[in-house]
């Protein structure tokens, strides 16, 4: 297949494509990918770069959007337009001196330059139906094998399956809805007899006299540094570091097919004069839960499965009100913004506290409200940000970070986080070592290094106190992570090593004492762009988990390659892995159809081989499949359960069909 690219793209004249993703998958690391962070922020982003922000209307907020911008470019961007506005063409993104080539590179996948910007009034019904754009999408995954369930116990068919249409008018009006069937929920039938399992559903108007965003029907939030309200993207350390911890207020559409993180209901951005911006939400939405037997809620669940009786009896069982907003200040470089999130929910939270100790200080009742003050100062070499946030029972939980531009090739950061055990948010979403915002007490530092034009070092430390116990730790512990990471860019060629060592603690078999976990993982990654439109890489990652009473090793090597050719485009994917258990386990990246983040998960002894084809029929249809095989050397059969499948292989196809028009 290799050889085949290689040679189609020697015999026909071939264009570069830049592959935004692949730039963008460094940042993220494998528990990124097992908190499903990468995946929210790969949907939005490509949300971004199908719809691209118009640089002569973009706002700071949308900027904020961008993962990959530091807290100064996104200020060097907003100075420049003011200053020399309206930009004329993206080239003059270089002007910004606050952006270095990658970043600029990496930025004009997501910016456009359209009209400058005139009277902010409503737009003409005319001209909506007129050049407005309508997308409609059609995916499904076919598996080439039975699961057990699919058998006896599923109540629906083996294949996944969903339907997306959007409309959007420019960077002002987008709406539409997204329906989402998993493998082996019913389908217009039992407890789906409106057809898919989950529908969502928006209307989005931005850019209108002083309103600067409404949306209606399924939406996200993020307030300030996300000690009270997040539902949308997360960032992980490394990408932390990237964007210098800055702090965000968006309000956008939910048009992904995940059923959690979201709000239902209407939120709105009002501009009150030139230095200050308030925004409102108000949400009544339906969750699942896991009931206790006098009907109370023991877990609120967000994985959105509906396959089984079990966990169908459990959907929209419960149901949260949701109200609150923020009020913002900004004049030039600093800003101060007060935040309030309130929830209700119809059944009263009560966890087991009494058999895990680890919950002691869970959430718990109906009545749940949080308030915070984000603050901070952004200039072109100094970024200073903080959060401050109490719940109801007046406990504590706050973050800082100040980030420093030293030279125009280095700049460091320093995160400080102090989140109170009592302190609970059930909206919470921020920099954390324990995936939530309680019971850790922290300090990460940062730097990032660029001693050539050609030569890119990134590294940070971050130490973690946990005063109370956690899952598996039943007494106070501690854990630390580091990281190092070297990249090379030359030419066609593309070098980057990076190291991780995460030291955490666990209760040993006896729960007498803690024992030290101590993981390493390494990874090369060889890139190479052979000529305009084909680009090859060779990665190797590897893996190693040392505890008391065992080690486990793992080694992946893998290669992918990517070719455009005027309208068809072709990535694969190839990779080996051995590991000793699910303790070295180990991630793979692979490029695959819109909307579809894969960062699959590999332990044992096997391969895995995947083949994306996307071709443009014509000028408004895109058709895409990929098909993948996952062998196993080391077993008979995969997974266990419901999702036990007799076989040493699995193999799949996906497709996809888009239409605009």
């Amino acid at each position: 297949m290799l050889l085949l690219l290689a040679f189609c793209a020697m015999t026909a004249s071939a264009q570069q494509g830049d592959d935004w993703t692949t730039l963008l998958q460094r940042w993220i690391t494998a528990e990124d990918a097992e908190e499903s962070y990468g995946e929210e922020t790969m949907e939005l982003l490509e949300q971004i770069a199908d719809q691209p922000l118009n640089l002569n209307r973009v706002t700071r907020e949308e900027l904020e959007q961008l993962p990959f911008l530091t807290a100064e470019q996104v200020e060097g961007i907003m100075a420049y337009i003011y200053r020399y506005g309206p930009v004329r063409s993206i080239g003059e993104l270089q002007m910004v001196t606050a952006l270095d080539g990658d970043t600029r590179r990496l930025l004009e996948h997501f910016v456009t330059v359209g009209d400058a910007p005139t009277r902010r009034v409503w737009p003409r019904l005319r001209d909506v139906a007129k050049y407005g754009r309508h997308t409609l999408a059609l995916t499904g995954k076919i598996p080439f094998y039975r699961r057990k369930g699919d058998d006896n116990g599923y109540l629906g068919y083996p294949y996944r399956h969903d339907l997306r249409y959007q409309f959007t008018y420019g960077d002002r009006i987008k709406f539409g809805f997204t329906a989402a069937q998993d493998a082996g929920e019913p389908f217009f039938s039992g407890g789906n007899k409106w057809g898919y399992d989950h529908y969502s559903y928006y209307f989005q108007l931005r850019h209108t006299g002083r309103l600067e965003a409404l949306n209606v029907g399924m939406f996200r939030v993020q307030m300030g540094m996300g000690l009270v309200m997040n539902t949308g993207f997360h960032l992980g350390k490394l990408s932390s570091l990237q964007s210098m911890g800055r702090s965000t207020h968006t309000v956008a559409a939910h048009s992904s097919r995940s059923a959690a993180n979201y709000l239902r209901g209407a939120a709105a951005t009002v501009r009150l004069g030139r230095h200050w911006l308030v925004t409102a939400y108000a949400s009544y939405r339906p969750l699942d839960a896991t009931l206790n037997k006098d009907g109370t809620a023991r877990t609120l669940l967000y994985d959105g499965y509906h396959r089984t009786p079990a966990e169908m009896d459990k959907k929209h069982n419960t149901h949260a009100t949701d109200a609150g907003g923020t009020v913002g200040y900004r004049n030039g470089a600093l800003y101060v913004s007060g935040n309030v999130a309130y929830t209700h929910l119809d059944r009263r939270l009560m966890p087991d506290k009494e058999n895990t100790p680890y919950r002691r200080y869970a959430a718990e009742g109906n009545r749940f409200l949080n308030a915070s003050i984000d603050y901070g100062y952004t200039s072109s070499r100094l970024t200073v940000a903080g959060e401050t946030a109490v719940n109801q029972q007046g406990a504590l939980a706050t973050l800082h970070t100040v980030g420093l531009r030293l030279s125009d090739r280095l700049s460091v950061m320093l995160l400080h986080r102090y989140y109170d055990k009592r302190y609970t948010a059930l909206h919470a979403r921020s920099f954390s070592e324990n995936s939530s915002v309680q019971n850790e007490h922290g300090i990460y530092a940062g730097a990032s290094w660029r001693p050539t034009a050609a030569w890119l070092v990134q590294a940070y430390a971050d130490y973690a106190h946990f005063a109370w116990a956690r899952y598996l730790v039943s007494s106070s512990s501690d854990a630390f992570d580091a990281l190092l990471s070297a990249r090379y860019s030359r030419k066609r060629w593309t070098v980057e090593g990076r190291y991780r060592f995460h030291l955490r603690q666990r209760d040993n078999d006896e729960k007498t004492l803690l024992t030290n976990r101590y993981d390493h993982r390494a990874r090369l990654r060889i890139g190479f762009d052979a000529m305009p439109g084909l680009s090859l890489q060779l990665q190797a990652d590897g893996a190693c988990l040392d505890t008391a009473v065992k080690r486990s090793r793992g080694i992946m090597v893998s290669q992918q390659t990517s070719w455009q050719w005027r309208w068809l485009y072709a990535a694969s994917a190839v990779g080996w892995f051995r590991t000793d258990d699910y303790d070295s386990r180990l991630y793979l990246y692979e490029r695959s159809v819109q909307n579809d983040f894969s960062f699959p998960m590999y332990y044992g002894h096997g391969v895995r081989c995947a083949l994306l084809l996307r071709a443009a029929i014509g000028r408004r249809l895109t058709a895409a499949a990929k098909v993948g095989l996952t062998k196993y050397f080391d077993r008979t059969s995969v997974s266990s359960g419901l999702q036990l499948v007799e076989h040493s292989a699995l193999s799949d196809l996906l497709v996809q069909l888009r239409y605009r028009f």
